[in-house]
């Protein structure tokens, strides 16, 4: 690959210039400086780290690049969300795959940080360990390895963790959801018509009134009008949606990528295997390099919140999420089922299962601990005054 001595240049400008959007965003998440910067250093090492193993193994990223020099208009949809600003990077600015790599990288980065702050919201009264490993797996190399390259993933990416954020907080942040289903339908048509489902349940639940009710069912509707036809051509399905072309879809979709060393008989599976396969696996005896080993660890933390926040549910421990919670569960479930049952190849399950595994591990880990409540201290003017403390039951004191 021709790389010229400006392009050659340019990257660590490029590295140094994304700082500033992302220190930007990172005051509006109420992210520390220090935080904002550690996110955006450790993803970029995984950015090279993934341009230099698409540039000697080729892959997805390479074809985008190549079909950048001269757009076809007629490019499904998907492809097209990539391969546009890619163009633009290219023909406008003369930037080389290494230096596209690194802005698609910064979408990815921003997504991180989206998922740091909800993680550090589920935790941050709860106790140190469940802080640590909030922290630790916004470090995952599997979530940084997969949403750092130039492709769909990093969009995706960071349109499933704003999508988290915005969820926390419906009413003051509908917009920013709005915006993170349309960037998913750039890139993920089909994802971003269950988004658009899942908002239209969770109205219908949660709306107080029902004039406010009709008014959301309304809209949601017209996006269900507008979304889902493109969603179902994106997939395959064009207008036949009836059992027998969904599951002749389901059929045709789990013979695809069964060559190689990710490849799983997917079709002969039960729904709780492939469920099961499509997020957990591999697992750590199935690993047969270091990015199988690596992803099988991550896998192994997956699987411990998994089993720790489901135990926890069974318990009777809720997250008080409200309707944020409806909105996950009924858009991660129904993009669980669906992706489950239509990969065949463990590959790109490690990459696509980032479009929703975020919002069921934030399910799982606000549920984990206990919280930390609050303990009367001593006030010279006769207030009732609370301090933290861990395992103490509430208690008010007339001071």
């Amino acid at each position: 690959m021709y790389i010229s001595y400006f392009q050659l240049i340019s990257s660590p400008f490029i590295i140094i210039l994304g700082v500033l959007p992302l220190l930007i965003i990172g005051i509006k998440l109420k992210l520390s400086i220090m935080r904002t910067i550690l996110i955006y250093a450790w993803h970029t090492i995984f950015t090279l780290i993934y341009s230099f193993y698409v540039i000697a193994n080729g892959g997805d990223a390479l074809g985008y690049f190549d079909e950048a020099l001269e757009v076809d208009l007629s490019t499904p949809l998907g492809n097209l969300g990539v391969i546009l600003p890619t163009a633009f990077f290219r023909e406008i600015f003369g930037l080389n795959f290494f230096n596209i790599s690194l802005i698609f990288g910064m979408m990815g980065a921003i997504g991180l940080m989206f998922f740091d702050v909800a993680l550090q919201s589920a935790v941050s009264i709860k106790k140190n360990w469940l802080k640590i490993l909030a922290n630790f797996i916004i470090f995952l190399p599997s979530i940084n390895f997969w949403s750092a390259g130039l492709g769909k993933d990093s969009i995706s990416f960071l349109s499933t963790c704003m999508c988290l954020w915005s969820a926390l907080n419906f009413n003051n942040r509908y917009r920013y959801m709005i915006l993170s289903i349309a960037i998913m339908f750039t890139v993920r048509p089909h994802m971003a018509g269950m988004m658009v489902i899942a908002f239209a349940v969770t109205i219908i639940l949660m709306s107080a009134t029902l004039i406010k009710k009709l008014s959301w069912v309304g809209v949601a509707s017209v996006a269900i009008v507008v979304i889902v036809p493109f969603a179902l051509a994106y997939a395959g399905l064009g207008g036949a949606l009836n059992m027998e072309a969904v599951t002749s879809y389901i059929e045709t979709r789990q013979s695809y990528n069964m060559e190689g060393g990710g490849g799983i008989d997917i079709a002969s599976m039960s729904l709780p295997e492939q469920l099961f396969a499509y997020m957990f696996r591999p697992l750590i005896f199935e690993a047969n390099s270091v990015f199988a080993a690596a992803a099988a660890l991550d896998n192994l933390i997956l699987l411990f919140l998994f089993v720790a926040g489901g135990w926890a549910m069974l318990k009777g421990k809720r997250s008080g999420l409200g309707e944020g919670k409806v909105f996950m569960w009924v858009y991660a479930l129904m993009a669980w089922g669906v992706l489950a049952m239509t990969t065949a190849n463990l590959g790109i399950s490690l990459r696509q299962k980032w479009m929703f595994a975020p919002m069921l591990i934030f399910l799982f880990i606000s549920v984990l601990g206990r919280r930390k409540t609050l303990l009367p201290v001593v006030h010279p003017f006769n207030h009732d005054v609370y301090t933290t403390s861990v395992n103490s039951p509430n208690r008010r004191h007339q001071l």
